[in-house]
């Protein structure tokens, strides 16, 4: 039996985050080395195994790690889910955040691998060779957590920039991903305004993005587009940026994004906007049933601050992204 027609293995993957200050964005994930004797020996993954008959994800990604690398995992929360087919067989990988945890990795009890490294988000990685399955989490794991969506409409160009410039001020707190919105204005206005938060975005090391706008993107030498809902539905295949994300207001939304391998999208409103303070949003259960299974970093908008980016990741998010709180 080929692998595309064999049965579909599932797999609880961890992505192990620890603080790393200094690095650029501010968090390291842990990859493991697979041991001689086994299929794709001396590569490296992250760490977790095959899901055991009523096991849930949660409850084998917790055995997995306790038995692989002798550690009780106390906090984590669903990422992404990826199916790759290798000639062996085809698996099913569902990718969690594991943020805390009881014991020392290898000490605890021995390791199962042959070596784990630390490897900071959003550097290349420095070891090798990594299997093939992982290439779209390691772009993932450079994804900020926190987008900043411009406002200028309404506050105005020079309180945009002052912001822009006050939040870099802040240091690991501030966003880095930039999306430039602002679609109202005529053509000249706007690309002055892309000109220059591409500039100062560029000079503390942060991603732009430019809402719908490839001509202004490349213009300006931004590092990507952001498609509304109605450029994602009219797009035929992923625009040729380094960056692309979508804004999506439905699960089969989500899965266009994923199928066009967008590098991250938009789900909301999640909560009620000062725009449209009468509308409730999908609130966070409705959030998370509607992401349940993407392909793809998900960011929480809609009545975002910095100090919901928890709640959003326990709810299955990648990160917020926010129009007024940034």
């Amino acid at each position: 039996m080929s692998a595309d027609t064999a049965k579909i293995v599932e797999v609880a993957a961890a992505v192990m985050l620890r603080p790393a200050p200094g690095t650029r964005l501010g968090q390291e994930f842990l990859l493991a080395q697979r041991p001689e004797g086994k299929v794709y020996a001396g590569y490296w993954e992250f760490p977790g195994g095959k899901l055991e008959a009523g096991e849930s994800v949660r409850e084998a990604l917790v055995r997995e790690l306790h038995e692989e690398l002798g550690i009780r995992v106390t906090a984590c929360s669903p990422w992404l889910t990826r199916q790759f087919t290798y000639p062996h067989a085809t698996v099913r990988l569902h990718f969690w955040r594991v943020t805390a945890w009881d014991g020392e990795i290898g000490i605890t009890a021995p390791l199962e691998h042959s070596a784990v490294a630390w490897q900071a988000c959003g550097d290349a990685a420095q070891v090798a060779p990594i299997l093939p399955a992982n290439d779209p989490i390691l772009k993932g794991l450079a994804t900020p957590t926190q987008m900043a969506i411009t406002l200028a409409e309404a506050e105005g160009v020079e309180r945009t920039l002052e912001r822009l410039e006050e939040a870099f001020e802040r240091g690991s707190d501030a966003p880095r991903l930039i999306q430039v919105r602002d679609k109202s204005w005529p053509r000249p206005q706007r690309l002055w305004l892309a000109e220059a938060v591409t500039r100062i975005a560029h000079s503390h090391g942060a991603l732009v993005v430019i809402n719908d706008d490839a001509e202004i993107a490349r213009q300006v030498g931004a590092d990507g587009l952001h498609l509304s809902s109605a450029a994602l539905a009219a797009c035929g295949e992923r625009p040729d940026f380094a960056w692309v994300g979508a804004s999506c207001h439905s699960a089969e939304e989500i899965a266009r994004a994923g199928q066009l391998n967008l590098d991250y999208a938009l789900l909301g409103p999640v909560l009620p906007t000062p725009t449209h303070p009468e509308a409730a949003g999908l609130g966070w259960e409705r959030f998370a049933a509607t992401l349940a299974g993407n392909t793809l970093p998900i960011f929480a908008l809609g009545g975002m601050q910095p100090e919901l980016l928890a709640t959003a990741q326990q709810h299955g998010a990648h990160g917020v992204a926010l129009m007024r709180g940034w």
